[in-house]
């Protein structure tokens, strides 16, 4: 597997097959991949065709946990992911249904993404307004965790296990979609919940 370096987000494609791409990988491959023992083992025993496969993850988590990318670099890889997608079928490395497959991933992580980062940005400033003492919140009163956003109305959001309602900025209701996840710190006070850190948001 070989590409053309030229652009950022296809350096960290790269980066990502190279270092998370192996779990893609049936048996036999990564006992290949293992025996290899050399850091760019996996572009250099697989071809193309593990790259739609790899997709999901190298747009949904490595480039908002690892690369912590902005807004504007989301939306590059969106555009370079579909591109490429796009170009390997085009020479026949990959069939039209896993290029349409692939292309429209790459779409939707293009239209999430920022909207995921630009919300994250917006619960971390809440969560700088809040003053509350964690240590003097009983358990039941904190969380600290992983938390699928369950239902929201403008100026709420409810998350899993009946956590919530959660008073939040109408433009942070208005970004945020039932079913992202979100690793939140959430604490209770006088019976209502309040951000008080916050990670990622993964769509």
């Amino acid at each position: 597997m070989s590409f053309k370096l030229g652009t950022l987000p296809i350096e960290l494609l790269i980066i990502y097959l190279d270092g998370y791409g192996y779990s893609s990988l049936d048996k036999a491959e990564q006992e290949r991949w293992e025996a290899a023992g050399d850091e760019t083992a996996f572009s250099e025993l697989f071809g193309p065709e593990k790259i739609p496969d790899s997709l999901g993850e190298f747009l949904g988590y490595f480039m908002i946990r690892k690369v912590i990318a902005s807004e504007t670099l989301l939306r590059a890889a969106s555009t370079v992911t579909k591109r490429l997608a796009k170009w390997l079928g085009e020479r026949g490395l990959l069939d039209e249904d896993t290029v349409s497959a692939a292309v429209e991933q790459s779409a939707e992580a293009g239209r999430e993404l920022p909207q995921a980062a630009r919300l994250t940005d917006l619960l971390y400033e809440q969560s700088r307004k809040t003053n509350i003492d964690v240590h003097a919140l009983s358990d039941e009163d904190y969380v600290e965790d992983y938390l699928f956003i369950d239902q929201l109305d403008p100026g709420v959001l409810w998350f899993e296990g009946g956590i919530g309602p959660v008073p939040v900025p109408a433009k942070v209701s208005k970004l945020a979609q039932p079913g992202w996840a979100v690793n939140i710190v959430l604490g209770r006070k006088r019976g209502t919940w309040h951000v008080l850190e916050v990670g990622n948001v993964y769509p």
